[in-house]
């Protein structure tokens, strides 16, 4: 699907979630069946997905880290949808630099970090080395709530 202006328009537009299509509509100055179908197609091919986020800051006994991950294979893009399906885990990217993979991780009482790294990411072979980051204070950090 070829993202063209409008869209990346009415994506900007949905970042309050609860705005409707008619509001969007007429901000834009398009019909409203357009921000419908556009924002149904954008859904569909997997471009956009409407949910709500938490700043992890906000609810107690929750933590954020991210966790660098050095892997003993170069099957990058296999690891991460591994890594992707882990218990805790909200995104996975695949980068360059020292790791291959950066985590970012939602933990939270009864989950801790001791239980990611023993129960779930104990579970994926081929991994060389971790290193955690722990994030005491964020900027703009919002999440799919996943625990």
């Amino acid at each position: 699907m070829k993202i063209d202006r409008t869209s990346i328009e009415i994506i900007k537009h949905l970042k309050d979630g609860r705005k409707s299509f008619g509001q969007i509509a007429k901000e834009l100055d398009i019909a409203e069946n357009t921000v419908r179908s556009r924002v149904n197609r954008l859904t569909e091919e997997g471009v956009l997905n409407i949910s709500g986020v938490i700043d992890p800051e906000a609810l107690p006994h929750h933590q954020s880290v991210i966790v660098g991950v050095k892997l003993a294979t170069m099957n990058l893009v296999q690891k991460g949808e591994e890594f992707s399906r882990l218990k805790g885990v909200v995104s996975v990217c695949v980068v360059t630099g020292r790791f291959d993979l950066i985590l970012t991780v939602l933990l939270k009482d009864g989950f801790s970090l001791l239980e990611f790294y023993t129960e779930e990411v104990a579970a994926i072979t081929g991994v060389q080395s971790v290193e955690t980051f722990v994030v005491y204070k964020s900027y703009n950090m919002k999440m799919p709530y996943i625990l």
